[in-house]
């Protein structure tokens, strides 16, 4: 995730995300390009004048397309908050759940289950939620349930036995078992969303036809710009092409916020955090 000023408004105008974004589209942008200048060239040079096309089309078309980005921007910038307020609350809750266990019980076997199996969740959930993204190494203690077909559940059914073994043991009464549950059914619940945000993507149709959308616009500017800019309608056309792509790619990327794109948020930062707070938690005398 990039962290940056946003009262810093020149800077972020030439920041390297920028020039990013631009490598990124360079070919496309050149493509675009020649195709206006070869429009350019049959009108201005080969027929015997440019075509005069009324510009009330796409000036509609340009409405709605405008209207099909904000949905889409929307849409993606949703998925990312929603995926931050989870794992927000992943570590809010990652906090009682060791203090309760601190405060509840002097077993100092179950502080250090729980101080292993906290931050073992959060970073089995994401690794779950990272695919295609080789992990980091597993630690020998974690490697029996690293083999499990979903490693955050294994982790979640370890700490929940844990939590019913001191209930037998008489260590626990009811009332402190049942708020430890609440905690462990909420970390899943949290789980659940997760999984719901990765696997639920915006719909194949939509962000076909979107970008269907926005290559024929942009194709058929030339077609008009000719008569009004001459040879300027190539840099116009390509600007043009470019700020479009741009807000598309841009929605595409947030859209999954849990990869390790720049914009993504920042699992491996929170992992720390949920993991340094346990820590201090359960190892405080």
């Amino acid at each position: 995730m990039i962290h940056y000023n946003p009262k810093s408004w020149f800077s972020l105008i030439f920041h390297a995300y920028s020039r990013q974004v631009f490598r990124k589209l360079l070919p496309a942008m050149g493509a675009m390009g020649a195709f206006t200048a070869g429009i350019c060239y049959v009108e201005l040079e080969v027929l015997e004048r440019p075509m005069e096309v009324s510009n009330v089309v796409h000036s509609l078309l340009g409405f709605v397309l405008s209207l099909f980005l904000v949905f889409r921007t929307n849409t993606a910038y949703d998925r990312w908050w929603e995926g931050r307020k989870q794992w927000g609350a992943l570590v809010n809750v990652s906090r009682t759940l060791a203090l309760r266990i601190r405060e509840f019980t002097p077993n100092e076997s179950a502080h250090e289950h729980f101080n292993e199996a906290i931050p073992g969740f959060v970073k089995a959930l994401r690794d779950h939620l990272r695919p295609n993204v080789p992990g980091a190494p597993i630690p020998p203690e974690a490697a029996a349930l690293a083999q499990a077909q979903h490693v955050p559940n294994a982790w979640a059914q370890s700490m929940e036995r844990r939590a019913t073994a001191l209930l037998v043991a008489g260590e626990l009464t009811d009332q402190q078992h049942w708020l430890i549950s609440q905690n462990l059914e909420r970390m899943v619940d949290i789980l659940g969303a997760c999984e719901r945000i990765l696997k639920t993507p915006v719909p194949y149709s939509y962000s076909m036809f979107l970008k269907k959308f926005i290559f024929l616009y942009v194709v058929t500017l030339p077609i008009g710009f000719v008569a009004t800019f001459a040879w300027w309608s190539v840099p116009v056309v390509m600007l043009i092409f470019y700020i479009l792509v741009s807000v598309e790619l841009i929605a595409g990327e947030i859209e999954d916020p849990f990869g390790v794109d720049d914009n993504d948020l920042p699992l491996d930062g929170l992992c720390k955090t949920i993991e340094g707070n346990v820590k201090e938690i359960l190892e405080r005398l």
